[in-house]
């Protein structure tokens, strides 16, 4: 692994996504003084050729509302930036922003999304002029599949997992990605109570669709780690999962997704037959970390992700109300086992 720091100015810098688009890569990830709700966080767009040196775009605000969890979608020969609001302390999204451009440089205005309390996860393109993208909802704990022509306007294409008909489970954060043999892939964080203590029922939800999408089978639900913050890529028929992972398991108090349990940014393979994850690797992590975001160039995985000074590993609770970094890990894919 080969790891830069690209922020690490004091502030809560968090919730990453990055992506490779007319020969730059784009970074934007989270400002804040806390892990929490904070009308002063800001979404910070960056720019780079080489991912060692970043240049400054722009700064989104929430206008006066706590605004979190940025994802970039290309879509229709734009980069779209989509975001969350959000009203509460222990933050609980309830609206789905977005702005475009057509250059990087000159952004529209953020504008809300008519997707009511359904939550846009990253889009991904289809292979018929679809754009489709994972959504969640926090009051029903249901995951769906949307679809969009355009990036803007978004409909309902199928159901992942039904919160309500399936309590006490309850499906949070969603990632997709497509199979080599045109099927799709999601893994959702599920989450079982809302304990502190989190719970041995939570849980990475894994799910398969086959072409049109609209019906899910769930493949399997791996205890391996609760997959907070999920991403997937895959490259050469291998599917890769990026999240957070629990390094201990220790009832009562250290359940899976415990906020007192020691927390690492971590790289796992899919095995979406079997519905199974395989940790492959720790990124260099602690505390307060995840949302890690790949893209893959010249054979190797460029990670962005968020963490705390991997030199003191906190226990989550506490780094949360501490300051973040933002950091870049290069991983040679050939050298994964």
């Amino acid at each position: 692994m080969e790891t830069t720091v690209v922020v690490d100015d004091g502030a809560h810098n968090g919730f990453p996504d990055m992506v490779f688009w007319k020969g730059q890569f784009y970074l934007v990830y989270v400002s804040s003084p806390s892990h929490f709700a904070s009308s002063k966080s800001r979404l910070v767009l960056l720019r780079s050729d080489d991912t060692q040196h970043w240049d400054e775009i722009r700064q989104f605000d929430g206008g006066g509302q706590d605004i979190r969890d940025p994802k970039f979608g290309l879509i229709g020969g734009r980069l779209f930036l989509y975001a969350l609001l959000n009203r509460s302390f222990d933050p609980e999204p309830y609206c789905t922003v977005a702005a475009s451009s057509a250059d990087g440089l000159e952004w529209s205005a953020l504008q809300p999304l008519a997707l009511g309390l359904w939550l846009l996860g990253r889009p991904i393109a289809g292979c018929d002029a679809t754009w489709y993208a994972p959504a969640h909802r926090l009051d029903s704990g249901s995951a769906v599949l949307l679809q969009s022509s355009e990036g803007l306007d978004w409909s309902i294409r199928g159901s992942i997992f039904d919160g309500a008909a399936e309590s006490p489970d309850h499906a949070d954060e969603t990632a997709i990605t497509l199979l080599d043999d045109g099927r799709m892939l999601a893994v959702s964080r599920l989450e079982s109570g809302g304990s502190l203590f989190g719970s041995l029922r939570a849980a990475t939800l894994i799910s398969v669709a086959a072409p049109p999408f609209v019906s899910w089978k769930v493949q399997g639900k791996s205890s391996l780690t609760r997959l907070d913050g999920p991403s997937l890529f895959t490259v050469g028929g291998r599917i890769f999962a990026l999240g957070r992972r629990q390094t201990r398991i220790s009832p009562p108090f250290e359940q899976q997704g415990s906020a007192f349990g020691k927390k690492r940014s971590a790289l796992f393979q899919v095995d979406a037959e079997n519905g199974e994850l395989a940790f492959t690797s720790d990124l260099p992590s602690s505390g307060d970390t995840s949302y890690a975001a790949a893209v893959v160039k010249d054979g190797k995985a460029f990670i962005a992700y968020y963490t705390s000074d991997p030199r003191r590993d906190r226990p989550w609770v506490l780094a949360m109300l501490e300051p973040t970094r933002i950091q870049i890990c290069q991983i040679a894919l050939s050298a994964v086992p």
